[in-house]
C-alpha cells in the first residue's frame, strides 16, 4: 500500500499537508452533464473531470473542451434504463439483450470476452487522445475494471503503458474484490490518490464536511455535476442531487474559502500523471 508521506515527497510537498483533487464525472453522458462538469471546472470548485468515451454526448464535450484536467472514464456499463450507451468498437460480447452496454457490472464479468474488453477500452482511450484531450488520469465507470482481478489487469495495463495514474479505492474495497489492486498498481509504478471519497451521488452536506475533514496526504472526491433541464430530468431518477452537486461546486466560493482557512490546498490529476512519468 501507498505510504502517504512518500506520495506527498514525490509532488514536492510536506507529510502533513492535505490536498484535495475535486473531480466531476461523467462528461460526455448528457448535454446538462457535459454543462454542469465544464461549469465546475471553469467557474467553480472542481479540479479534474471524467469522459465517457461512448457517451451519447462526448463528441460535443470534445468539441468545448479548453484543455482543462481530464482523464478517461472507462466505460463497460449503462446502467440507466432508457437511456442507453454501447460499445466504440465491434464488441458482441459487450453487449445486454437491448444492444447497449451490460446495466450492471455482474452482468459484464459474467459475459464480456476479456479480449474485445481490451480492446474496447483502449479504442476509448485512444479516441480521446485523438479528440485532443490531454488525458491526465483513468478512471473506471462503477468499478468494473477494478473489482475482478482479469478486468483489473486491462486497466492496469493501459495505465502502464500511456503512464497515467489510476482512481483506486482504499482498503475496504480491496477486501471486497479480495486481491490487491493498490499494491499490484504501485509495484509498477502507477500512482493512484492515498484517500478515496467515492460513494456516488452523496448528498452535498456530506461532501462539504468530508473536503473540511481531510487526513494528510492526497484525497480524491468525485461529484456528477449536471445543469436542471428537461433531458436531465427525463434521463434519470437521480436528476435533482446532480443538480444539487452543479450547485455546491459552482457556488461554492464559501467552501474555497474555507478550505483555504484549514490549510487544504486544491490540486489535480496531473500533478500525479507529471510525478509518475519523472519516475
Amino acid at each position: 500500500m501507498f505510504c502517504v508521506t512518500t506520495l506527498l515527497e514525490r509532488l514536492g510537498r510536506g507529510p502533513e499537508e492535505r490536498l484535495l483533487i475535486f473531480t466531476a464525472d461523467l462528461l460526455g453522458l448528457c448535454h446538462a452533464t457535459n454543462i454542469g462538469v465544464y461549469e465546475s471546472l471553469r467557474n467553480g470548485l472542481a479540479t479534474g473531470a471524467g469522459l465517457m468515451v461512448p457517451g451519447p454526448w462526448a463528441r460535443d464535450a470534445a468539441a468545448h473542451y479548453r484543455g482543462e484536467s481530464v482523464g478517461v472514464h472507462l466505460t463497460l456499463n449503462a446502467e440507466l434504463d432508457c437511456y442507453r450507451w454501447r460499445p466504440i468498437t465491434q464488441a458482441p460480447s459487450l453487449h445486454d439483450g437491448d444492444g447497449g452496454f451490460p446495466r450492471t457490472a455482474a452482468d459484464l464479468w459474467d459475459h464480456a470476452d476479456l479480449d474485445e474488453t481490451r480492446r474496447e477500452c483502449r479504442a476509448q482511450l485512444e479516441r480521446a487522445i485523438l479528440w485532443g484531450f490531454d488525458v491526465s488520469h483513468l478512471s473506471t465507470h462503477l468499478g468494473a475494471l477494478q473489482n475482478r482481478p482479469e478486468f483489473f489487469d486491462v486497466y492496469l495495463e493501459l495505465a502502464i503503458e500511456f503512464e497515467l495514474p489510476i482512481r483506486l479505492e482504499g482498503a475496504a474495497a480491496e477486501n471486497s474484490a479480495g486481491f490487491p489492486f493498490r499494491t499490484l498498481a504501485g509495484e509498477e509504478g502507477v500512482l493512484t490518490v492515498d484517500h478515496h471519497r467515492l460513494r456516488r451521488l452523496t448528498d452535498p452536506a456530506s461532501l462539504e464536511r468530508q473536503a473540511k475533514d481531510l487526513e494528510p496526504g492526497i484525497t480524491e472526491i468525485v461529484v456528477e455535476p449536471a445543469a436542471d433541464t428537461p433531458e436531465l430530468r427525463a434521463i434519470c431518477d437521480e436528476w435533482s442531487r446532480r443538480v444539487e452537486h452543479r450547485d455546491l461546486v459552482c457556488a461554492g466560493s464559501g467552501l474555497r474559502a474555507e478550505l483555504e482557512r484549514v490549510g487544504i490546498t486544491l490540486i489535480d490529476w496531473r500533478k500525479l500523471r507529471d510525478a509518475q512519468r519523472a519516475g
